[in-house]
Parts: structure tokens; C-alpha cells; sequence
């Protein structure tokens, strides 16, 4: 049993040494932890992040929507809008546990058995990524739900990181 402890926790050990926290940052490579940008044209980018094993869809999200305010400021633009934006993975929710009933018979002895397992992700890719397409301007934003103002949202979602 107690080997079996070692083992667990020793997996658990290079498990948490293998992820990559969810970082503001430059993604080391395509796969890796954090943003990328293309520009498509003049005052139009393509932004994505990747978040790493476990990051929450809204962390992954507005980090996004941070390096086009960072694009669109650097670039001397005022506001950006989100034209076109998709998600891809699914989160990790954590540990899940299961539970597993079985029975057998022998000649005239039966046996019932019951289990219980926890899994954990153990992968060390990132898990959520968000894309979005934005269209940057200058002078008075328009109005819409998918229009940001550059300074503004950096301000307020800058301070998260």
C-alpha cells in the first residue's frame, strides 16, 4: 500500500512539473502556453492564447481580448472589434471520481466488489484555446457588444494579470 502512495504522489509530482501555468506571455511555440498573433492586414489581426491544463474559458478569453488591446494600442489604434471568435478543447475540471460495482461466481461462492477511482489529467498541452479575428480603428468607438475600447480594457483586465 505503501508503495502504491509513493507511486501516486511521485506521478503527481512530475505531473505538476510537466504543466505550464496559464501566463500572460508569448507562446513558446505553436502549441505552447500563451498568445500568438498573425496580422492579416493593416489594423487587422488574428489573436489567439492558449491556456494550459485547467485554465478557466474566462482567463483564456480575456487574455485574448488583452494582447489585441496591446495590438491595437501599440499599433495607435483606439478601439477593436471582435469579428470573428472560436473556442477549441475543453477545460479541465479537475479530478473526477467514478465508482464501479461487480460481481462473480464461483462453482457455489459468489463475490461482489465495489470500487472507487479518481482521475486526474495528467497531459501536459494546453487544454482551452481562444482565436479571435479583430478590426482595429481610431477616432470615436461604435457602438455594439463586440467593440472595445483599447485603453480601457487593458486598464480593467490588465490589472488580472
Amino acid at each position: 500500500m505503501k508503495r502504491l502512495i509513493l507511486a501516486a504522489a511521485a506521478a503527481l509530482s512530475l505531473a505538476a512539473c510537466a504543466t505550464e501555468p496559464t501566463r500572460y506571455q508569448p507562446a513558446a511555440g505553436p502549441q505552447g502556453v500563451g498568445y500568438s498573433e498573425y496580422r492579416i492586414e493593416p489594423g487587422r489581426y488574428r489573436v489567439t492564447f492558449h491556456g494550459g491544463p485547467g485554465a478557466p474559458r474566462q482567463q483564456v478569453e480575456d487574455y485574448a481580448l488583452i494582447r489585441a488591446a496591446d495590438l491595437a494600442i501599440a499599433d495607435g489604434y483606439d478601439w477593436f472589434r471582435v469579428a470573428d471568435r472560436t473556442v477549441e478543447g475543453r477545460p479541465d475540471n479537475g479530478p473526477r471520481v467514478s465508482l464501479g460495482v461487480g460481481g462473480a461466481t464461483f462453482g457455489r461462492h459468489s463475490a461482489v466488489g465495489v470500487g472507487v477511482g479518481e482521475g486526474f489529467n495528467l497531459g501536459g498541452g494546453p487544454s482551452l484555446s481562444v482565436s479571435m479575428e479583430v478590426i482595429m480603428g481610431k477616432g470615436e468607438r461604435p457602438r455594439g457588444y463586440d467593440v472595445y475600447d483599447a485603453r480601457a480594457l487593458r486598464k480593467t483586465l490588465g490589472e488580472r494579470i
